[in-house]
């Protein structure tokens, strides 16, 4: 399910972001400015979801959620807060898209007559090497 700029902004609205020391790159930066982002957002107060998708999401997303209902991801890869937010928030759109996404029905398929021959003539071969390993009989 692809999400519309207008759900995003809606869903960034309910975010809550926090900075902290960041033990990424940076060299003498890393000691002095903020730059890990962490991103908290409560599936279970949101308004932007209904029940039903609400539940599908604390269910593909349960490793994710802690015990309150919060999503909380964290982003230190980049030496920059700015950058480490849209790395977060671009992974947290992508993780609801997902998990919103309904799984594609197998379409059932039969073996074609051609595999189905070689299937039994590598069962022939296998059998006749057998049976090549046995001692002669006398």
């Amino acid at each position: 399910m692809q999400l519309l700029e207008e759900i995003k902004k809606q869903l960034e609205a309910e975010c809550s972001f926090s900075a902290s020391r960041s033990s990424g790159p940076g060299g003498q930066n890393v000691n002095k400015v903020n730059t890990r982002v962490e991103l908290r957002f409560s599936v279970e107060h949101s308004q932007v979801f209904s029940d039903d998708e609400k539940n599908l999401l604390f269910k593909k997303l349960k490793n994710r959620i802690n015990s309150e209902g919060e999503l909380i991801l964290a982003s230190e890869v980049e030496r920059s807060q700015l950058r480490n937010r849209a790395k977060v928030t671009a992974l947290f759109y992508e993780l609801v898209e997902k998990a919103l996404t309904p799984p594609k029905k197998r379409i059932k398929t039969t073996p074609t007559n051609s595999s189905r021959l070689n299937r039994l003539e590598s069962k022939k071969q296998m059998a006749e090497k057998k049976q090549r390993r046995k001692p002669p009989t006398f």
